[in-house]
């Protein structure tokens, strides 16, 4: 079952919206089923405050002279990874947003294996980050923007379109992918100057 939203007033938990029946429900009762439509626009909110803190990552990357991309691993409506791009900070060409979001999740759970997460990271992910995601058993990825020359899922390569993994992953580009690729736009612009 895919949690959603967790629905809190005052601190406390009072509800939670379940987003592959579309039900909401309350202290235990059901109260609301969705229509098809109503759940997609209830992913595409879910979807966009995720990315929303992706970008966030992003910014701090971006202030630490990186590349501004941010990365969050979501299980069960918790965000259980984050990262954003480290490599020139951390010398180390793997630390990618996308890579330090999967360790810090699989530290958090305990397991290498990051079966039934989501993943959102602002630029769609390089050839390294599918390979890292495939191993890790990622169940879902959203990006924001497409990454023109090194993008592996639409851009360029389409990694999840063949028959040769042992895991497929389903992707989703275009969360938020205007500002998303403004903050990319913005940082490699400062850059030239």
């Amino acid at each position: 079952m895919d949690y959603g939203l967790w629905i809190m007033d005052y601190g406390l938990w009072i509800g939670i919206f379940v987003i592959d029946t579309g039900m909401i429900v309350l202290s235990g009762h059901y109260i609301l089923n969705l229509n098809g439509t109503q759940k997609v626009s209830a992913r595409l909110n879910i979807d966009n405050s995720y990315m929303a803190r992706a970008l966030e990552l992003a910014q701090q990357a971006a202030e630490a002279g990186e590349v501004p991309v941010g990365a969050v691993v979501v299980k069960d409506g918790e965000v259980v990874g984050e990262g954003f791009n480290q490599p020139i900070s951390g010398t180390d060409p793997t630390a990618h947003a996308e890579i330090i979001a999967m360790r810090n999740a699989a530290i958090f759970l305990n397991n290498y294996r990051l079966t039934d997460c989501d993943l959102y990271v602002t630029i769609e992910p390089c050839t390294m980050c599918v390979g890292a995601m495939v191993h890790a058993r990622i169940k879902r990825i959203v990006f924001g923007a497409a990454e023109p020359r090194a993008g592996a899922l639409q851009s360029q390569l389409q990694l999840m379109d063949g028959d040769y993994y042992n895991h497929i992953i389903d992707w989703h580009g275009g969360v938020l992918s205007d500002h998303c690729g403004a903050v990319m736009r913005d940082f490699f612009r400062e850059k030239r100057k």
